[in-house]
């Protein structure tokens, strides 16, 4: 019989179990844990993305640089700086202007630069116009004035707005949002050109490159001309200035085009005189005949600003006239 020996014992294998730490140990491992701290995320215009610029770049040109880079003192300061510097070289490349002196105005579509104008210009201050890509959310129910101008399709040919084959610029796809972009900021241009060329009082247009538009500049240096509605005119002023209006849209109704958007905050004041501006919704009445509706509230408007000075005028009275002359039987009389 084998004696069993306390050499001869094998122990057990040793296997350990893993205990969860009490609140005790948690708090000592806590104390042990180092944290790195984060960097502060830096802020971003909406503008200066990389999406937006990428489709800033479709919408200019490339042109060789022949010339010390564009880099305007102003902007130096501003987080939208990237967007601003890419979308008015090609007006510097193309010597139109030479500096960028102060911001103009503003608002939620497009933001307008005073610039020094080239000596080859003519002129001493041009107008920058910028727009902005989120202009066109705000266009919720623009039907109206799509179905009512010339528009791009995806190879950039001209097609109508309610063509059977479908405008490129209403269909969900990136091409079609680009033409849409492009097709908007062109019709301006071509909108402000026409009427400036037949006489109406607009600023004179100079040029447009991607999204940008260059126009004369109304008003004094570091003093841009204010909107009708900052304004309080003389009374000696109120008829002129009214039959002045009267007759701009009554000539940009001969001329194809009604404003869609006319009103004392789209109209400057300077010395005497008014300028119409932004015609980024104009519309061309022998596109669409339903646009009827937007004349009549273009005159509406008109006229309720200048009740305050005393004045009663028919609006829809007014309108129809104007539309019987140019454009025949009102729409609801065919």
């Amino acid at each position: 019989m084998k004696r069993r020996f306390d050499d001869d014992f094998e122990e057990p294998a040793t296997t350990f179990v893993r205990m969860k730490p009490g609140a005790r140990e948690r708090a000592l491992l806590q104390s042990h844990t180092i944290h790195t701290p984060s960097k502060p995320t830096k802020k971003t215009s909406y503008e200066s993305s990389s999406d937006v610029q990428r489709w800033l770049h479709t919408q200019t040109y490339t042109e060789q640089a022949t010339k010390p880079t564009f880099q305007p003192s102003l902007l130096t300061s501003r987080r939208d700086a990237p967007w601003i510097l890419s979308s008015l070289t090609p007006f510097y490349d193309q010597q139109l202007i030479t500096d960028v002196l102060h911001e103009a105005h503003s608002g939620k579509e497009a933001t307008v630069f005073c610039c020094a104008a080239h000596p080859s210009t003519g002129v001493e201050y041009l107008a920058a116009k910028i727009y902005r890509p989120r202009m066109f959310r705000s266009l919720r129910n623009d039907a109206i004035y799509r179905y009512s101008r010339i528009q791009r399709d995806e190879q950039g040919q001209a097609e109508h707005g309610n063509s059977r084959r479908g405008s490129a610029a209403t269909r969900k796809t990136e091409k079609g949002r680009a033409a849409q972009v492009a097709s908007w900021i062109e019709y301006e241009y071509q909108t402000q050109r026409l009427l400036y060329d037949h006489g109406a009082n607009v600023p004179r247009p100079f040029a447009q490159i991607g999204n940008s538009v260059l126009m004369a500049y109304v008003g004094g240096l570091g003093e841009p001309a204010p909107r009708l509605s900052d304004v309080i005119i003389e009374q000696q002023e109120v008829e002129p200035l009214f039959e002045r209006l009267m007759n701009n849209i009554k000539l940009a109704l001969v001329h194809g085009r009604i404003h869609g958007d006319l009103s004392e905050y789209n109209i400057l004041y300077w010395e005497g005189e008014i300028t119409v501006i932004d015609f980024a919704q104009a519309v061309d009445p022998y596109h669409n005949s339903d646009v009827f509706s937007l004349l009549t509230r273009d005159i509406e408007r008109v006229c309720q600003y200048f009740e305050q000075y005393g004045t009663h005028y028919d609006a829809r009275d007014i309108a129809r006239q104007m539309w019987v002359e140019q454009m025949g039987p009102l729409p609801e009389e065919i």
